[in-house]
């Protein structure tokens, strides 16, 4: 095999196109084939920074985790992160370079990063056997057509074949395959190779009478049944709806080491960032997490974390208009462990001075934490190293906010004053040894006779996840038919389903140089 590729597509947004990436990826490297993945344009507050300093979506890194390899800018071009309903940070290459409504960005500025994201697909194409690509939302979004960058228009450009996944759990999935095809134009639908349903519960020999006829509906086959799993707890795009749904409320974990459990409460702030970072207290045996919004359900936590954000003047204002604030400043008060991670560490400093993010200018913090925060025009993205409770520490850094500590004492990048902890660090829970050692100070802060487990492996965790959607893959899906459609594309001869939707004036014909700018 040599410059192979498949688009996963999906009929929806949370179909489950990034887990079955990542479960091709896992499928593929476990049999010997050097794969990659990639996504074009990504929408997400949840992101990583690679080793050179880029960020790109979480998702894109998890899926270079199944693939084996390091994850790089070109996985990701583009990264979207939300600055409000209407307005986005574009990250190109891993660096921001803008903000830009939604209506500036897909009136012209998405048709100009074309170039750039098809460079990036042909250079991994070039350097691996294979290159799985995740589209976005649905190929089917004829309003977005003209100026696509991650579904049909780099399917098209690069002549790869499309599997539309469709999360049967939803109901009306048939629907969703059939009107998904027969929206395309002529040129997009030679493209689409088949379905693979995704979250089927029950007895697949019930469903095989309605994918007999979608398949003489449409011509097209469907490449596998994926069963509903449980606690797959696996970094997808964006939303708080997805965390709860994962590692938080799903993981399977044994029962709690010592006497008691630790409760877990993170302030659900808006556009809250990189909520993966609660996911390995999660996955501690006697580790309770939840996400709140209301003070009430501060009382009975042992550790409240105030979360990172894109709206860090947003999430302060919510804070107080809540009463969360308040009760902060109470567990503070007591003596009971709060712990801010990026915004959330903003927050809770002294003063903040915004001409960036929300252009709010000086705004006073809640005060918890002897901290000065100035919002730079230059964002930082980094890869710490470090110690902290005598535990080594890894994680990264996102952040437009510059912290002048104070005082207190030192906590990575940031401080500690008794039981409040503030760092920038995203990914420093998933430190194996610091974790413990930072439950432990937790537990003796609420005066929980907790114990962590002594042999939790964040790090082995998701990797047996990883390989859990490797095995979805290669236990239900026709693995021999989906070698063939990454080796050899779409099948010739599928056929047209009307009505099709009118190709957007000056599209070359499908397969000419230049097909879909």
């Amino acid at each position: 095999m040599s410059g192979g590729g498949l688009l996963v597509a999906g009929t929806t947004s949370d179909a489950g196109k990034s887990v079955v990436t990542a479960g091709i990826c896992r499928w593929l490297v476990r049999r010997g084939v050097k794969v990659a993945p990639f996504k074009g344009q990504n929408m997400s507050l949840n992101s990583f920074v690679t080793r050179e300093g880029a960020e790109i979506g979480r998702a894109q890194a998890m899926q270079a985790q199944a693939a084996r390899v390091e994850p790089t800018a070109l996985m990701n071009p583009v990264l979207l992160k939300p600055g409000s309903d209407r307005s986005s940070q574009v990250v190109l290459m891993g660096r921001p370079v803008g903000e830009l409504s939604a209506r500036g960005y897909h009136g012209g500025r998405q048709k100009t990063l074309f170039e750039p994201v098809m460079a990036c697909l042909e250079e991994l194409r070039g350097s691996y056997d294979a290159v799985i690509c995740e589209g976005a939302g649905s190929p089917a979004e004829i309003n977005l057509r003209r100026t696509d960058i991650v579904n049909m228009g780099i399917a098209r450009a690069a002549r790869l074949p499309v599997l539309v996944v469709g999360d049967i759990d939803r109901g009306g999935v048939f629907a969703q395959f059939f009107g998904t095809t027969a929206l395309l134009a002529p040129e997009d639908q030679e493209l689409i190779a088949g379905y693979l349903v995704n979250k089927f519960r029950g007895d697949v020999s019930l469903l095989e009478p309605g994918l007999e006829m979608l398949h003489g509906l449409t011509g097209r086959r469907t490449f596998g049944v994926l069963p509903y799993a449980h606690g797959l707890g696996i970094d997808e795009e964006d939303g708080l709806r997805v965390s709860l749904r994962g590692a938080v409320r799903e993981s399977v974990v044994a029962p709690p080491v010592g006497e008691d459990v630790l409760r877990v409460a993170v302030c659900a702030v808006p556009l809250m960032s990189n909520f993966t970072d609660v996911d390995a207290l999660a996955a501690e045996p006697g580790v309770i997490v939840r996400f709140v919004d209301r003070p009430e359900e501060l009382a009975d936590a042992d550790l409240v974390i105030v979360p990172g954000t894109r709206g860090t003047v947003r999430a302060l204002e919510w804070l107080r208009e809540r009463g969360l604030a308040d009760a902060l400043a109470r567990r503070a008060a007591e003596g009971r462990p709060v712990l801010g991670i990026c915004g959330g560490f903003q927050v809770l400093g002294e003063h903040i001075d915004d001409e960036v993010e929300s252009r709010a200018g000086a705004v006073p913090g809640l005060g918890l934490l002897p901290v000065r925060v100035r919002f730079a025009a230059e964002k930082t993205l980094a890869r710490p190293s470090g110690e902290a409770l005598g535990q080594p520490v890894d994680g990264y850094e996102i952040h437009h906010g510059v912290a002048e500590v104070l005082g207190g004492e030192p906590f990575l990048d940031g401080c500690r004053v008794g039981e409040v902890w503030g760092t920038h660090w995203h990914g420093s829970l998933e430190s194996d040894a610091f974790r413990r050692a930072f439950l432990r100070a937790v537990a003796a802060a609420s005066g929980r006779r907790f114990v962590p487990a002594p042999d939790t492996s964040f790090a082995a965790l998701r990797e047996a996840q990883l390989d859990r959607l490797g095995d979805l893959i290669e236990e239900h899906a026709d693995t021999d038919a989906l070698l063939r459609l990454i080796e050899g594309g779409a099948p010739s001869g599928l056929p047209f389903i009307p009505p099709g939707a009118p190709d957007f004036p000056g599209a070359p014909a499908a397969g000419t140089p230049g097909a879909a700018q």
